[in-house]
This record gives C-alpha cells, structure tokens and sequence, in this order.
C-alpha cells in the first residue's frame, strides 16, 4: 500500500525500473513505459521489441491505446486460406510490431520525464546481464524443446541469442545482451523512428528479404498506433472495462452480463456452484469471440450487438446443472506481460506480447529483436470475419483492464497467458465484487480454465470436493500444478487516497508502493 504511486509487474527488476521513474519525479505514465522497456530484456520468453501492445489509461477519463500491428501487405493469403490453420512460428506469423508505438504514443501524451530517459533500467540489464528468475528460467527451458529443433536460416540468430552455448539458461545465470542495449538506444535516440522509418526498419526488412519473409519497408512506416474508445458493462454497480476488438477483451464483459442473472451470495467462493456458473458463462462468451472478433473493420457483429443484456439473458438460459458439451454463436454470422502503475493523478493498465512465448522464432540479426507471430492467431476460414488478409489486425489475446464505480477510478487489472486472460479477468471481477477479496487474496485464490468442449483444467489448490462436483456436472477435470497455464496477474485498486497493489504468486512478480 502507498498514496504516491504504485507498480506491479511479473519481474521485481522490471517493477523497480518504474519505481525509479516515479522517485525521478515521473509519473505513472513514465513508470508504466520504462517497466515495459525493461520487461524485453528480463522477461524475453514473453514479450521484445517486436511485441505488440495495449493501454487502457485513466486521465479522469479513460482512454484505450491500440498498438496492435497489421499483417504484411504481401501476406501470402491463397497458400495460408489453403491450409487447416496459421502456422505457429517463421515468417507467416509475423506482423507489423507495435508495442514501440505504443511507448511513444503514451510517452508523448502524458510522460514528464525525456522519452530516452525510460529506456536507461533497461539498457543497463541489457549490458550488464541480470540473473535470469526462477519461473522465466522454466518458460526459457521449456522453449528450447521447440526452437532448438528448428533448422532453417531464419531462426539461426534467434536460437544464437537466446540458447548460448545450445541451450537457455538456468535460474539464477546470468543471461545479457548488447545487441539489444544497442537497439533499444537506437530506438530512444530516434523516438521510435527508427524501428519503423529508420535503421532497424531497413534491417527488418532485408532480413525478411534474405529470408523469405515478405514484411517491408512500407509496412512498417505505414504504422501507427491508434487511440480507442473502451468498451464495458455494469456488473453489479461496478463498471468492468476492456479494449474493444480486436481483442477479445469483449469475451469477459459478455460473460459477466450472462453471470449478472445468477445470485452468488447463494454461493460460497469455493463452491461447484460458483465454478461451474462462471465456467458456462466463459464458455457461451467465447463461442461469441470466437465467431466475431477480428478487426474492427472487418466485423458485422456491432459490439453493442454482443453486449446486448437481452441476448445475454436468451444465453443464460442455456446453462442448466451439466456441462455444455458445445455451444456456437447465437448471433448471425458476422506469451504476454501485464503490468500497471498508478500515481495520485494517473493510472494505467498496460500488456504486450510476442503471443505464442517468444513469438516466431525470428529475431533480426545484430539487434536484439525478436518479433511477435501474431499472424497465427488469422483464421484460415473462408469468409470468416477474422479471415487472414493484407494489412489487416488479427484476433488478439491480450487485454488489460480496468475498473470503475460511478465515473470514478477503482483500479487496473489484467492476466496474461493467451487463452486464458478472459478467463482471468472474469475470476478476478467476480473475486472482487462477489466475494469482497482484496487485490492480493484475488490474485491468490485457485483458478480454473476452460479449455474446449466440456474441457477444464483446475489448479491442485482447488478442493478435492469441487473437483469430484464438477466432474459429476459431466465436466472433464483435469488438474496441474503448471502455474503458467492459469495466467500471471498484476492488480493496483484505490481506496480514498490510498493504492493497494498486488501481484501474480504463480510468476516472479513484485508490486512496490510509495
């Protein structure tokens, strides 16, 4: 707890490179960027350079940031539409990086400190190296079963980057890299020009060239990053907000408005009841995700149409005391870090990613930069409103949050992993606001994950007797003690003039406040 400012993120080096920002005399704005900055090169098995990434920033009002990026204008449509799904790594997965635009678009609206300023915690790990944490050493390790088989050209540099000497390294070695210190100066230097219209721009794309990859000069210096309106809805007096599509962000707030129909003071936290409930409502939301999300300019299913509480209750009414097996839209056809900061004035709700861990398996020669394959998450559905195309934003799985009551700001919140971040965000809410817990005991508290169909895995930590409940509702239990595959959350709510901040138990994060 503080009531001068306050960050959490998944890396404690990454956490304090923002509380250096704020005793430098920056703002919420300035620690939020240098924590991202810094979480490329401490936590490189989420997020780089090449990551795309969201904000959700509360000024008085709330703003929403899209620094996603759109596929190569030469995406080879005809051979991947021919194909049963996007490939998940190489050059076809690869799209436009935004999160460096992102940095510079907040920087510039609000930061109060120099924008090359925010890069110097990050230039320092770089160079200097830093002991690699205990969970990211495991993510590293379980990279190298798949990027150490790789063979082509492509993925050399990349595998000489992050698997010196072969293999990734162990928790507690130190790991650096110049390359990256060297770009990132390049990039502060510049303001993010260079990576778009400048030296690392024409790098990108002569790599590409030299190896098959299609992404040009012209893709990058077309991009930009794009200022949103948030999208939300009530739940029980509190205003749940996300980032509109192309995220699926939309997928927790449809689940909430199917939730809202059920009396959960009936329900204690830890019962069948309340999981089983949650986990129908995620089920039937993501049947919506799944059908409509895409690029804004490519849906024909209005947000307002999705968030619509009448359809909400018409879904409701599918949920009976068994598991769904299956469920489609009822409309017509139509890797990741999280972190946030909070001053007294601001606060903000940022994630960025390379997707699937460390994205493509790409990186760009003598920089440091690894790129996203954000492409992968096209579909290759004919038709389909989220159908892989030229310049064009996919279906993204990141999404931070944020919460308020009565136009007045309660917090940020956001769980990475893929998949699993709707799923996140709804236990978090209903943590919060059915069951009263604060950041940290919401963050704690067992989880569950829808997978398919009637599919569900459970933490080790979720009692016994819920699990033998559930499995007798004809859900299909499975429990793991991976933490990676139940997300890693951040959280900062306000009370009065005071920030209580939380972070994630099941990854090496750390919440600091002043």
């Amino acid at each position: 707890m503080g009531s001068r400012g306050a960050v959490a993120t998944s890396q404690p080096l990454a956490t304090l490179a923002g509380i250096q920002m704020l005793l430098a005399g920056g703002n919420a704005i300035d620690a939020a960027v240098a924590t991202a900055i810094a979480l490329t090169v401490v936590e490189p098995t989420s997020n780089g350079i090449g990551s795309d990434a969201f904000a959700l920033v509360w000024d008085g009002k709330l703003h929403g940031l899209n620094g996603s990026g759109r596929s190569p204008q030469q995406i080879p449509v005809k051979d991947l539409l021919n194909a049963s799904k996007m490939p998940d790594l190489g050059w076809n997965t690869v799209m436009v990086p935004g999160a460096v635009s992102a940095w510079k678009a907040l920087s510039e609206r609000w930061g109060k400190l120099p924008f090359e300023k925010l890069f110097q915690p990050a230039i320092q790990y770089a160079e200097s190296g830093f002991p690699v944490s205990p969970e990211t050493a495991r993510a590293w390790q379980q990279a190298e079963k798949i990027f150490m088989t790789l063979s082509k050209a492509e993925f050399q540099p990349f595998q000489s980057v992050f698997f010196p000497n072969g293999r990734a390294p162990r928790a507690g070695e130190i790991w650096s890299s110049p390359n990256h210190a060297k770009t990132l100066r390049s990039i502060a230097e510049s303001q993010g020009e260079s990576l778009y219209r400048g030296e690392l721009a024409d790098q990108i794309a002569q790599f590409a060239e030299q190896t098959g990859g299609v992404l040009d000069r012209s893709d990058l210096a077309t991009h930009q990053a794009d200022w949103v309106t948030p999208i939300s809805t009530n739940y029980r007096g509190v205003e749940v907000w996300e980032m509109p599509p192309n995220t699926h962000g939309i997928a927790t707030l449809i689940a909430l408005n199917i939730l809202e129909g059920f009396d959960f003071t009936k329900f204690p936290r830890d019962s069948v009841e309340s999981f089983h409930f949650q986990i129908e409502a995620m089920k039937l939301a993501f049947a919506e995700a799944d059908r409509h999300v895409s690029d804004p300019a490519a849906m024909i299913v209005s947000n307002a149409n999705l968030l619509d509480k009448t359809y909400a209750a018409q879904r409701r009414q599918l949920i009976g005391d068994t598991a769904l097996s299956s469920v489609s839209s009822g409309l017509p056809k139509g890797g990741t870090v999280y972190l946030t900061a909070a001053d007294t004035d601001l606060m903000v709700s940022f994630i960025q990613s390379n997707y699937a861990g460390f994205g493509s398996g790409i990186l760009i020669p003598g920089t440091g930069i690894a790129l996203q394959n954000r492409a992968s998450g096209f579909s290759t559905q004919a038709g389909h409103p989220n159908q892989v195309a030229p310049s064009k934003r996919a279906y993204h799985t990141i999404i931070p949050g944020f919460l308020s009551v009565e136009d007045q700001p309660l917090g940020t919140f956001g769980v990475m992993g893929g998949f699993m971040q709707p799923q996140g965000h709804l236990q978090m809410v209903v943590n919060l606001v059915d069951y009263g817990m604060n950041p940290q005991t919401a963050l704690n508290a067992p989880r569950w994950r829808w997978l398919a169909t009637n599919q569900v895995l459970l933490e080790q930590s979720v009692r016994s007797d819920i699990a033998i409940a559930l499995s007798d509702r004809n859900h299909s239990i499975q429990l793991t003690a991976e933490p990676s595959a139940f997300g890693r959350g951040q959280m900062i709510l306000k009370s009065g003039n005071v920030l209580i901040a939380g972070s994630e138990p099941r990854a090496d994060g750390c919440a600091i406040a002043l």
